[in-house]
């Protein structure tokens, strides 16, 4: 099918974000076009040839499939929400001036969202984007493209933070680091060798440390660990691997898991 209006929103991904978001931009009066992450490459275009946006909201692991499948004409309107983002993960795909939606609520099955801090948008179309939150009771807020990185590098540190802290803690963000604060911290410096690494320049520590803290007051009682855990543990050393970093505290965890979450295991 066909879709003429330019007001089309092209939903890649039907998982808690993608169902939240669709029912956002529904509440918002765009029309919107679900497509499955498997959908054929070759049939996207004639599903909307102008969509005004395309959100991709799919999860980490896939995402670079799904960049190299877009329609030419999507990648000029393309949104990204996916945690661990860093640029380098979609300059390669030739996205024309991508909106970032750095996520800050949590959104689990049959559960209404929670948000821990306002999640920020920028970007061209994070004004169409904070329409659909405003219609879901999201608290969100637009930076300057220029905040963009650091935006994305204090969730990273956060998400990371809490969630390969938590193998070893358990617990809440507050107890991780009002009873764990040495763990908590060399984790943290870890991940922000491996950021700094990745995109190739020296980051403000202190005020990005500041900004993760400012998420576990947020919503203190946030579960630290998540199913994603030990995966995002064994891309982390992978990293740190691959660029030639020392990452003492990441191994040591490492060394408390099975095999797989080695830097060898995949």
């Amino acid at each position: 099918m066909t879709f003429q209006t330019s007001e089309a929103i092209v939903i890649v991904g039907l998982g808690e974000m993608g169902e939240l978001f669709a029912s956002g931009f529904l509440k918002a009066g765009y029309p919107v076009i679900p497509v499955l992450r498997n959908t054929d490459g070759s049939k996207l275009h004639s599903m909307a040839p102008s969509p005004s946006l395309v959100l991709i909201a799919v999860g980490e692991a896939q995402l670079d499939d799904v960049l190299q499948r877009l329609p030419t004409p999507w990648r000029e309107v393309t949104a990204l929400l996916q945690n661990e983002l860093l640029p380098g993960q979609y300059q390669p795909h030739a996205l024309i001036d991508p909106t970032i939606i750095t996520v800050w609520f949590d959104k689990k099955k049959g559960r209404p969202s929670v948000s821990v801090l306002p999640t920020v948008l920028s970007g061209p179309k994070a004004t169409l984007i904070q329409q659909a939150l405003e219609h879901m009771d999201v608290p969100s807020r637009i930076v300057p493209e220029a905040q963009q990185l650091f935006e994305m590098i204090r969730k990273n540190l956060y998400i990371l933070t809490i969630n390969i802290g938590g193998i070893v803690a358990g617990g809440s963000v507050s107890s991780l680091w009002s009873q764990h604060r040495e763990l908590a911290e060399g984790v943290a410096s870890d991940i922000l060798s491996i950021q700094e690494a990745l995109v190739g320049e020296a980051l403000p520590r202190a005020a990005l440390i500041d900004g993760m803290v400012e998420g576990f007051e947020g919503d203190p009682q946030h579960v630290c660990m998540g199913r994603s855990a030990p995966e995002r543990l064994r891309r982390a050393r992978v990293h740190a691997e691959s660029l030639g970093l020392s990452t003492p505290w990441l191994d040591q965890i490492a060394s408390r898991l099975k095999p797989t979450t080695s830097r060898d295991g995949f």
